[in-house]
């Protein structure tokens, strides 16, 4: 299980973060997961009104993503799922978003957690989904991440005292 020996996350001081949890719209059930896991995860943090917008694809996400950033958006979950097929596309689309969204994090200092799952195949998607019988809930892994590390950007910005 890649899974394997992933930290325990304490986050704590975030309920008044403003969060937008951006999904893909390809493989609706794959993505139902990761949007339930991500949604009901920030719930469980104490933030009640995450802005959720859907986007046509994954390879979307980055420019969405860099929007919400500069409209003041504390963290952002960036949800997809992309299927290796028999073409380089593939490989174009997961660079693609993984250095657009690793450009807009560094860019804009807004932490955006990573819930793109690349898999070789439909049944790898569904065990990393959250659904009931899945291994992993990557949408509540990310959301975790990006609420997280927005706390902890904003405890160091705060003097101390």
């Amino acid at each position: 299980m890649s899974g394997k020996g992933a930290p325990e996350l304490s986050v704590r001081n975030c309920r008044d973060l403003r969060v937008a949890v951006v999904a893909a719209q390809w493989h609706e059930k794959v993505m139902d997961g990761l949007v339930d896991g991500a949604l009901r995860t920030l719930h469980r943090l104490g933030i009640d009104e995450p802005t959720l917008l859907r986007v046509p694809g994954s390879f979307e996400l980055p420019v969405v993503s860099k929007v919400l950033a500069g409209r003041g958006y504390d963290a952002i979950v960036a949800l997809g799922v992309v299927i290796r097929g028999g073409t380089p596309h593939f490989d174009y689309v997961c660079q693609g978003v993984t250095q657009g969204l690793t450009q807009v994090t560094v860019d804009t200092g807004v932490p955006i957690g990573f819930g793109v799952l690349t898999c070789d195949n439909e049944e790898q998607a569904l065990d990393r989904a959250g659904l009931q019988g899945s291994n992993e809930d990557k949408g509540e892994e990310a959301a975790t991440a990006a609420v997280a590390t927005a706390a902890l950007l904003r405890s160091v910005s705060e003097p101390w005292r």
